[in-house]
């Protein structure tokens, strides 16, 4: 436990204040998100997502984000799989990004909704081949018998798929985060981070605010 306790780093790469701050949040990001690709952030759309079942019983997962712009952030996964589930009894979701080689945090929170048909087919037919045949074989979050059984379903639906045709699963597609509140956290020295929050406001506009760290 010593040795755990004494873990620790101090930031001091860069500040961010109110003033530097864009009036939108959706540029702000976009902002950060040019700056985390220029300066390679490895697995720079990894983030965790957090839901809750209607029992209001927290669960979190690394998923990847596939797609931003004004109206949110967009992911795809397995309808029937736990955070499916979940954000049928309960749509809302808080998404966290960390970028540590620049030293920032991006939370955002909102609620949660299933994307359009022709939104899920088209990142569908993007995906690999594999990924494909995936998304059919795997009933994910299901207890299944073992490694064998997946890898024969998975083949399974390749002799299915044999024609190379793989049409999307309907069980499988994408959600939109539309966000309320946004935070971005930049690393500062001595644990004084900077905490810069965006909260929708009834107006339509963005209240922006600095949270103490």
């Amino acid at each position: 436990m010593d040795t755990i306790a004494a873990i620790r780093k101090d930031y001091k790469l860069q500040s961010f204040s109110e003033k530097e701050a864009l009036t939108d949040p959706f540029t702000q990001f976009g902002k950060w998100w040019k700056e985390a690709l220029d300066a390679g952030v490895d697995e720079v759309n990894a983030m965790t997502l957090a839901t809750a079942s209607a029992d209001g019983m927290p669960d979190g997962r690394i998923v990847l984000l596939k797609g931003f712009d004004d109206k949110g952030f967009t992911f795809f996964t397995n309808y029937h799989s736990s955070k499916g589930q979940q954000l049928l009894e309960n749509p809302r979701a808080c998404l966290v990004f960390f970028w540590k080689e620049l030293e920032r945090q991006i939370r955002i929170s909102g609620l949660v909704a299933p994307v359009s048909e022709q939104e899920s087919d088209e990142y569908f037919n993007s995906r690999p081949e594999g990924s494909r045949i995936g998304a059919w074989a795997s009933p994910q979050s299901e207890v299944i018998g073992g490694r064998v059984w997946l890898e024969e379903n998975e083949q399974k639906f390749r002799e299915e798929f044999s024609d190379g045709k793989i049409s999307r699963p309907p069980h499988w597609g994408g959600y939109r985060t539309t966000p309320t509140r946004i935070e971005f956290w930049q690393g500062r020295p001595n644990r004084l981070h900077d905490r810069i929050l965006y909260s929708l406001q009834k107006t339509g506009s963005w209240k922006i605010e600095r949270l103490a760290p």
